[in-house]
């Protein structure tokens, strides 16, 4: 674990903090299976146990973290059988929001999914990974918000920690990466049409693509035994 971490800022500490944990998950510096170091952690971050064990329920909430009663936290671990039942849902969702997007969207919000979408294109011709994913997730929320369905974004964060976490355990291929880049300019172009139908097969085809990525990981060891690899798309 970093020993140069800096401590919490106190004007915001529970966000801080619970983003701080993420990161660490995502990162590797918790690990898959591995208890929760509270005391390190306190330690670390500057803080008491209160708030970190509040941060730590809405990571158990997320998916994230296992809650062990009266023996604090592990970091949570995926098997391909956890893949296949968190995938489809997360699939059905995506393609939801999609045919609601198409029907409700905005011209605010088809230009800022095509600015995001840019910015994206760039970060993949210069192989710029984290940047692209980071972008990557900011395109598939704005999806999601343009929507304007409070019920399915409700179900689609209560996922989005775990699918977060299983693209994080995965490596990309050069050809999986120039993959999902087309099939986002698929997107753009269904989004731009208005084409519902369109876009919920793709974001449904994108989701699937990803999980065959996932379980390929898992089987060859990546991930759980062998750290994070690089996130994905």
């Amino acid at each position: 674990m970093n020993q140069m971490a800096e401590p919490v800022a106190r004007t915001t500490l529970h966000e801080e903090l619970v983003e701080r944990l993420r990161g660490m998950i995502f990162s590797g510096e918790l690990k898959g299976g591995d208890r929760v170091p509270e005391q390190r952690l306190c330690d670390l971050l500057g803080i008491s146990r209160t708030p970190l064990r509040e941060a730590l329920k809405v990571l158990g909430n997320e998916g994230l973290l296992e809650l062990l009663p009266n023996r604090g936290a592990r970091v949570a671990t995926l098997s391909e059988d956890d893949i296949d039942e968190i995938f489809p849902v997360m699939g059905a969702l995506e393609a939801l929001s999609g045919e609601l997007a198409c029907a409700r969207l905005g011209d605010d919000d088809l230009a800022e999914i095509k600015a995001l979408h840019y910015q994206m294109a760039l970060h993949h011709t210069r192989r710029e990974l984290r940047d692209y994913f980071r972008v990557n997730q900011q395109i598939h929320e704005a999806i999601l918000k343009a929507a304007r369905n409070p019920t399915l974004e409700a179900q689609y964060t209560a996922l989005a920690g775990r699918i977060r976490l299983a693209r994080f355990r995965a490596n990309m291929t050069d050809a999986r990466w120039d993959q999902a880049m087309r099939e986002h300019e698929e997107m753009l172009a269904a989004l731009e049409a208005r084409d519902g139908r369109k876009l919920s097969e793709v974001l449904s085809r994108h989701l699937e693509n990803k999980r065959e990525t996932v379980k390929q990981a898992i089987r060859d060891g990546v991930g759980e035994a062998h750290g994070p690899g690089v996130a994905y798309d």
